[in-house]
């Protein structure tokens, strides 16, 4: 399948890669390293093994790129606005759409601007990173769950999960619901703090107080998911969520980046929207709601 890539970072830098490595064909949208990833390639820094690659096919308009089966939307939410521009270049009438971005409902949104388009939710559990020009930093994880939102073709789901695997990728075909909420048990609690606190992932759980905040926050996603009727998630999963972030390479995730780079925070979608959801379900998450104030007040004081 031909797969256009719009937001060619850390993520969407590392997954497009990968599988252009693999023989997929691969269409990349780029924006400050364009010139820099034209004339010198992209280069993936990573802990499974580095890699670089020549001649990849780069732009910078999706005016310019051709109609792709697959396009991978790794850009932020906040510039999710842009999508009315940049997606419909890229789109044919089985095209799908794959959301690799963080937070709750981005895929109810940009259903309501592309009524007729085929959407699935990207869930990666990956540490990487791009802080230079044409350079993806890979430092551990790397796998994603693809869960089906609006493709009308399960083939269609299952053969994009078969090229990752092919790619050297583990990836999963999970339930929707399931698949966003269990991703926002991490990132609500681990996104936030890091910013808040001005750390690093790995000094959270180091430290008492904090290590049971952040379990005391994940378990406040719990519990609002089972009172929506989420399945498979429960205190087991916070404990493995723990367990794996103790083993993780000290990191800093993308808001702690973006709050260091003076970028926008993805306040809305990670914090703003679940918290509404709960509220109108009739539950309440209120170290989560504490978070998300301290974050607007960062936000507004930085930027």
């Amino acid at each position: 399948m031909r797969y256009g890539v719009i937001g060619s970072g850390a993520i969407g830098g590392y997954y497009g890669a990968k599988l252009a490595r693999a023989g997929q064909e691969l269409h990349f949208l780029f924006r400050s390293d364009y010139e820099y990833v034209k004339q010198h390639g992209l280069q993936v820094d990573s802990c499974d093994g580095s890699f670089h690659l020549d001649n990849i096919n780069a732009y910078q308009n999706t005016e310019d790129m051709p109609n792709c089966d697959v396009v991978l939307v790794c850009l932020k939410s906040v510039n999710n606005d842009k999508l009315q521009t940049l997606l419909p270049p890229l789109l044919h009438d089985k095209t799908l759409v794959v959301l690799i971005q963080n937070g709750i409902g981005v895929e109810e949104d940009v259903q309501k601007m592309f009524p007729e388009v085929q959407l699935a939710a990207g869930l990666a559990f990956i540490c990487s990173a791009k802080t230079q020009p044409g350079v993806v930093n890979h430092q551990c994880y790397g796998s994603i769950n693809l869960a089906n939102y609006s493709c009308k073709n399960e083939a269609q789901m299952q053969a994009v999960v078969e090229e990752f695997r092919q790619a050297g990728i583990e990836t999963g075909l999970v339930e929707y619901h399931e698949a966003r909420w269990k991703k926002a048990v991490w990132n609500m609690p681990f996104n936030g703090m890091t910013v808040a606190l001005h750390t690093q992932t790995d000094q959270l759980l180091k430290n008492a107080s904090t290590r049971q905040l952040i379990r005391e926050q994940m378990m406040e996603v719990v519990q609002t998911a089972q009172h929506l009727g989420v399945k498979n998630l429960d205190e087991a999963f916070v404990d493995k969520m723990i367990e794996t972030t103790d083993a993780m390479t000290p990191y800093s995730p993308s808001m702690r980046l973006d709050y260091d780079f003076h970028r926008r925070m993805e306040i809305y979608y990670l914090y703003t929207r679940p918290i509404e959801i709960a509220r109108e379900a009739g539950c309440q998450m209120p170290k989560l709601e504490m978070l998300e104030a301290e974050l607007r007040f960062l936000e507004e004081s930085k930027i």
